[in-house]
């Protein structure tokens, strides 16, 4: 049987839910739409949010031979025999191509479209839920617009779901009973899908008890169908980057109650690896020497996760997300190591001091004989002057110590020694 979301399908855009920047009066796509001149464009976005439903109602409302294919699918002999029907009688007026997740499709699939995108026998609508600009091939983009679709929001679901249990009244002839709070829970649960909310409708309305006066929906069964449906997730995919990052400016931002937000939802999606990495990498990063402890402490939070698996590694990374959120912050090092580095790779090495090197003899040029190394050790508060960088390096200045206190502390240390 056809799925509810299928045969609910919007065939206008006033059926449409969500995206009112694209779609409401007045905005850009509208007209573009309404003017059935039909450019190359290109949808970004999650799933269920009506990428494809935009696209088949474009293809109905224009004059263009509708193609479609699936990047997960498509083979260049694919796109090939499409293409060689714009010079044929059937694609006299020109190819409408509907290339879903073109994000699969390699560089040269890709590259076959450019020649018939360019002289304008065929007009490309692609829809991708990775961002574009990494996964699609540059040229393109160049000769495509870039529509972005958002997650709908609870508010913007409702209407659909109200919309899909009326169907489902009329088109079974019952009544269905529900209490109000369903709706809410539903478009709450279904992370901005409208399809995976509308086919829950329907799983709801299945697993319906029947009664002398129709089918009766408990919040229960409802709970229970729409269980973790609202992890819009995918592991090799712009959520997982979007999450990672999101967490990381958190901590960096101090923000400890968006910090645990973020981790929860990394790790409710079981996602521990990429996590335990990311707090290794913020301690470093962004807390630093202003509370140099924090690294081995979250270094033995993230071991411990690792040895109790979920759920309980929730609790040491739990720990370790409100430590380095809470911790005073220094990227000191950080930009002391980019700032070395920059000299590194612009070829600002030099030849080592005499003094450092390995012990090994002179050569008989040698200006000065013995490499003159002066142990520290051997001197009052273990330091004493000499050279340590190269001679074409000697004067620069790598590490700034920031205002924090552990910085702080260890500046005057030395200061005091070396004056």
């Amino acid at each position: 049987m056809t799925p509810l979301a299928e045969r609910l399908r919007p065939v206008s855009l006033d059926d449409m839910v969500g995206q009112p920047h694209l779609f409401a009066p007045g905005k850009p796509m509208r007209r573009i739409i309404e003017s059935g001149r039909i450019p190359n464009m290109i949808f970004y976005g999650p799933s269920g949010v009506g990428k494809t439903t935009l696209a088949r109602m474009i293809a109905d409302r224009s004059d263009l031979l509708l193609h479609k294919l699936n990047g997960t699918t498509a083979s260049v002999g694919d796109i090939r025999e499409i293409l060689q029907e714009s010079g044929s009688l059937f694609g006299a007026n020109g190819i409408l191509l509907y290339l879903d997740e073109i994000q699969y499709l390699n560089k040269k699939q890709q590259q076959s479209l450019l020649e018939y995108i360019e002289n304008g026998s065929v007009t490309l609508i692609a829809s991708t839920t990775e961002n574009p600009y990494f996964a699609v091939f540059n040229a393109i983009i160049s000769r495509s617009t870039v529509f972005e679709f958002k997650p709908v929001t609870k508010e913007q679901m409702r209407p659909a779901i109200e919309r899909a249990f009326r169907f489902l009244e009329e088109e079974q002839g019952t009544a269905i009973r529900y209490p109000e709070e369903v709706l809410d829970y539903i478009a709450a649960g279904c992370g901005g899908d409208v399809r995976k909310a509308v086919n829950t409708v329907e799983l709801s309305v299945l697993a319906a008890e029947k009664r002398d006066d129709g089918l009766c929906i408990t919040m229960d069964s409802v709970k229970e169908l729409t269980q973790r449906s609202n992890m819009r997730y995918d592991k090799d995919g712009d959520q997982h980057y979007d999450l990672l990052s999101a967490l990381h400016k958190s901590i960096r931002g101090s923000d400890e109650n968006a910090a645990v937000h973020y981790a929860a939802r990394l790790m409710e999606a079981g996602d521990l690896l990429p996590l335990c990495r990311r707090l290794l990498c913020v301690a470093c990063e962004d807390v630093g020497l202003a509370y140099p402890m924090a690294i081995p402490i979250v270094k033995a939070a993230v071991d411990t996760a690792l040895q109790l698996g979920m759920p309980e590694a929730r609790l040491p990374l739990a720990d370790a997300v409100i430590l380095l959120a809470t911790a005073p912050k220094s990227n000191s090092a950080y930009l002391a190591i980019d700032a070395a580095a920059a000299d590194v790779r612009a070829g600002l090495s030099g030849d080592f001091p005499r003094a450092l090197q390995n012990v090994h003899l002179d050569g008989e040029g040698a200006a000065v004989k013995g490499q003159h190394y002066l142990y520290p050790h051997d001197y009052p508060n273990h330091w004493v002057q000499q050279q340590y960088l190269p001679d074409t390096l000697k004067d620069r200045v790598y590490y700034h110590a920031q205002e924090n206190k552990a910085e702080q502390a260890a500046k005057a240390y030395w200061e005091k020694i070396k004056k």
